[in-house]
């Protein structure tokens, strides 16, 4: 158990690295000697860990998408709080700029030679939130609240949707942005076949909170 316990941590130690480089250098500007150096190692132990820079990015990415999706299940699971107020809620927690580098990641992320940083942390997150988002779709639907035959492709819709559109990549004017968040409130609400602007105050905190 000790050697497991040690390897795990060797493999922390890894991806801590791989992060700080990578945001203050971005992926393709750092090379696995960068890595070796940052912490001191022996090329062949990086290796035994992973077998290239890609799996490190990978190995990185669902780390943190893996702690992003326990906070996004332990909101959704207090079924005490509204199913509306639970989704805004989740989506507020889903920042990846948090962390003592998330920032420079995030930023990073967002610059064309890191296209696949970036590519790779959106695919991830999908892959991990999208079921969360559908089971509160599911639970309103229990509830009355709204109705879809498609609730999992409703949610990877409009969470691809907002991803894409609302990315920081994407440059509109505050008219431009305004028109396109009451656009995606109102297609929102036509998905899940509830009445016009009954998801508003659901939704509008998280690009308010995301306007700060």
């Amino acid at each position: 158990m000790r050697v497991v316990k040690e390897a795990e941590e060797r493999k922390n130690e890894i991806l801590d690295a791989a992060e700080v480089l990578f945001s203050t250098k971005g992926f393709d500007s750092t090379s696995t000697s960068d890595i070796l150096n940052e912490i001191g190692i022996a090329r062949g132990t990086l290796y035994y860990h992973f077998k290239s820079k890609e799996e490190i990015l990978d190995a990185m990415i669902n780390r943190m998408v893996h702690r992003l999706t326990e906070k996004a299940e332990a909101i959704a699971a207090q079924r005490t709080i509204p199913v509306l107020q639970r989704l805004t809620m989740m989506l507020l927690s889903l920042n990846v700029g948090e962390g003592k580098f998330g920032q420079e990641l995030l930023a990073q992320a967002h610059k064309p030679q890191n296209a696949l940083m970036h590519q790779k942390m959106e695919s991830c997150l999908l892959a991990g939130i999208n079921p969360i988002i559908a089971s509160l779709i599911r639970e309103g639907m229990e509830q009355g609240i709204c109705q879809t035959d498609y609730p999992e492709e409703t949610a990877e819709m409009t969470f691809l949707y907002a991803s894409t559109v609302f990315d920081e990549l994407m440059k509109h004017s505050e008219e431009e942005r305004q028109r396109k968040i009451e656009a995606y409130i109102y297609n929102l609400e036509r998905l899940l076949n509830m009445e016009k602007n009954s998801m508003k105050s659901a939704i509008m905190p998280v690009f308010q909170n995301d306007n700060k």
